[in-house]
């Protein structure tokens, strides 16, 4: 069952479109990530579904309640919809059990016990009494998150909430909230820009771009599966070669790869277009008896978990410079190596 059902919503600022008559469905008890480029609308998106902007044209509605159509606008104080912000917003002059019965209906304020189970679920039992000022980052963001989810709302919505913490705190914080949502089986919807963030934390990804949703999908259809060149772009890092298609082999600087249509288009038996694949799929092998077209090694990225080696082919033109990511060992700038591809690859016919 959706827990959350946006059809044909628009939405102008001005002149602006922003909005372009987005669609999405969040079915009850997942966790959603809206993924995008700054500018896209996701934003616009989140604050349309809490009430905080009137859409031009469209419908929301959560569960069996419409919160906005055609002479219908339900208030956002009404909707039964908690919005966690970027940065916390908590208040300065009121300790964590005020700051989180803040979130409460006004009679069930004093003395809630909920307040104590939701500060417990989030890993903050004993910070009743301490003030904003006394807490971390990380701290002040699980709060915020307690606020949101004492009333027990049916929709909780996270605006980029991580992206103000250091990036050795963001991890665990977002392992703590998914562990919070999960545990009151909470509904929600994550807006970020983070392309890690919304593939290892979400159910589902919609991937949003120019104001519509381009595609919704599990974590891994997104990655491996996307719908269009533009999401696969977006969506990690891509390596694109030009091919020449001829039944299921493309032709490439690399050789003959295995291609997959894209998911749109069926691609006539013979045609050009761009081989699509992931750096991960590039394999380096020692230059003087390995397979594969023949390259230098441009330079090295060390990550820790894994490495980016840049990659000169032999061959010119525009597809002689590669990306390759390995977690074994690597080759050294200046090394002579060969390239290979593993798996196969998404072909995008040239338009038509």
């Amino acid at each position: 069952m959706s827990a959350l059902e946006v059809r044909g919503l628009r939405a102008s600022f001005g002149e602006t479109q922003v909005l372009r008559g987005v669609d999405l469905d969040v079915l009850e008890g997942t966790l959603t990530a809206v993924l995008g480029p700054s500018g896209c609308g996701k934003t616009t998106l989140l604050r349309a579904v809490a009430g905080f902007v009137a859409p031009d044209a469209g419908t929301v509605a959560v569960g069996n309640h419409v919160l906005f159509c055609p002479g219908t606008d339900v208030p956002p104080e009404r909707r039964g919809v908690a919005l966690v912000p970027q940065e916390g917003s908590l208040f300065p002059h009121l300790d964590v059990a005020g700051n989180v019965a803040f979130g409460l209906p006004r009679d069930q304020r004093r003395g809630s016990r909920r307040v104590a189970e939701v500060l417990e679920l989030v890993g903050l039992a004993g910070y009743a009494k301490r003030r904003p000022d006394e807490l971390s980052g990380g701290q002040q963001q699980r709060v915020a998150l307690a606020r949101a989810l004492a009333p027990s709302p049916r929709l909780v919505l996270l605006d980029e909430p991580f992206s103000a913490l250091d990036a050795g705190l963001r991890g665990a914080v977002r392992a703590d909230v998914r562990t919070a949502l999960a545990a009151t089986g909470a509904t929600a919807v994550l807006v970020t820009h983070d392309q890690d963030e919304a593939l290892s934390m979400a159910d589902t990804v919609a991937v949003m771009d120019d104001g519509v949703v381009r595609m919704h999908a599990s974590p891994e259809q997104v990655y491996t599966g996307p719908v269009d060149l533009g999401v696969a772009r977006f969506v990690g890092q891509l390596v694109e070669l030009r091919a020449q298609l001829e039944g299921t082999r493309a032709h490439t600087v690399l050789g003959a790869v295995t291609a997959l249509p894209d998911a749109r288009h069926t691609a006539p038996v013979t045609a050009g277009g761009v081989l699509a694949l992931r750096p991960e799929q590039l394999r380096l092998h020692p230059f003087e008896h390995g397979p594969g077209a023949p390259a230098q090694v441009e330079t090295v990225s060390f990550h820790g978990h894994d490495a980016t080696v840049a990659v000169v082919l032999d061959a010119p033109g525009p597809d002689s410079r590669l990306l390759v990511r390995t977690t074994g060992p690597t080759a050294a700038a200046g090394d002579r190596v060969r390239v290979t591809v593993e798996g196969p690859g998404l072909f995008f016919p040239d338009p038509a």
